[in-house]
């Protein structure tokens, strides 16, 4: 047991020297003076809270038990000998816990887990079933997004006449949305009955869902250059709805070829603010991965890797069943899931992930 809890100490103690460090950086007048600075202290020393927590804590259990361990020895009355034997189980029990604790918190983290998260859906295979299906999709996670109090902006959305969703783009804004949105990522299937179905046929569609951290702070510089600004008039299927001025924004990113719009907004300007932060965000990833790629395929084995060629996870409407395919997991409460109750799926691919990141630690 000395050991264990000795090997996690020394491992975690630099750490808690940083966060001590960054403690006395933040309050500093000249740091705080450089907000892009202190803000990346302060995201820093954010990130190491709970490991320094955890180290204070486990050092105080660790001096009580070492404590007992020499007072037993030497104490000659067996009640209070009894005593101590008692206090050092129990020690051992809190111990053990909270080495646990410190295993799971040193595990590498995303670190974009803290982000506000940009979430597409696209209708797929299916037709006007598949844009149906990816309104209930976008109904579902707004829903969610308010169990968890974030705020909803739908910054692009391509109706079909039917009502269903061709296309959309929404922003998340609550701490921690990506860290739990981004496990979506990937292909949604579901099985029904249509409505313009005569013969009461089942029908398999699917829609493509994509999760992205919004990124705000950023390496690379976009030159202006580089990018193709269009305007244009919004307005979804309703005529009543279409606006007058050229509003919308379309921006192209030449080099890469990237398209984004955004027409939430009847001011120009703030759609194309709202434009460039979705752009930002998916030349991150773009040369995130592209830095990464040496590490491409250890990414692709963990869960969570947003392909969306993967099939995810299977919604039966006639057995009132949602299946999530990576854990093995059903849930018959389809109506539920479909009013957001998704936890069940998120927690289980975060304790997968937790699993399969402990195991090659141990490799």
């Amino acid at each position: 047991m000395e050991n264990t809890y000795n090997d996690i100490l020394s491992k975690t103690k630099k750490s808690k020297d940083r966060y001590d460090e960054l403690t006395e950086l933040v309050m500093k007048p000249e740091v705080i003076a450089d907000n892009r600075e202190w803000k990346k202290l302060v995201k820093e020393r954010s990130s190491l809270e709970e490991i320094a927590e955890a180290y204070t804590s486990l050092s105080k259990l660790v001096e009580d038990y070492e404590r007992c361990e020499t007072d037993i020895k030497t104490e000659t009355d067996a009640e209070m000998k009894a005593l101590y034997q008692t206090e050092i189980e129990e020690l051992k029990e809190k111990i053990d816990k909270k080495v646990e604790d410190l295993k799971i918190l040193l595990l590498p983290k995303d670190e974009n887990d803290e982000s506000n998260a940009i979430l597409e859906i696209r209708a797929a295979a299916g037709g006007e079933e598949s844009a149906l299906f990816g309104l209930e999709l976008l109904r579902m996670y707004t829903h969610y997004a308010d169990k968890n109090r974030w705020k909803t902006e739908i910054m692009d959305i391509e109706e079909t006449e039917l009502g269903g969703v061709k296309f959309c783009t929404v922003l998340f804004k609550g701490k921690g949305a990506f860290s739990k949105l981004k496990y979506e990522s990937g292909v949604h299937r579901v099985q029904r009955v249509p409505e313009t179905e005569s013969q009461g046929r089942i029908h398999t569609s699917t829609a493509t869902v994509a999760v992205l951290p919004e990124v705000e702070d950023i390496d690379f510089e976009i030159l202006d250059s580089d990018i193709k600004i269009d305007t244009y008039r919004s307005g979804g299927a309703g005529g009543q709805h279409i606006n007058k001025t050229e509003s919308a924004i379309r921006i192209t990113h030449i080099p890469t070829g990237m398209v984004v719009t955004c027409q939430d907004e009847r001011s120009q300007l703030k759609n194309k603010e709202k434009a460039m932060n979705t752009l930002k965000s998916k030349l991150y990833e773009f040369y995130k991965e592209q830095r990464d790629s040496a590490y491409d395929e250890n990414r692709k084995s963990q869960v969570g890797s947003g392909n969306r060629n993967e099939r995810i996870r299977t919604y039966n409407y006639p057995q009132g069943r949602v299946t999530d395919h990576r854990v093995n997991i059903s849930s018959y409460d389809l109506i539920g899931v479909l009013n957001g109750n998704i936890d069940e799926f998120i927690e289980a691919m975060t304790l997968k992930e937790r699993t399969d990141l402990l195991a090659k630690l141990g490799e």
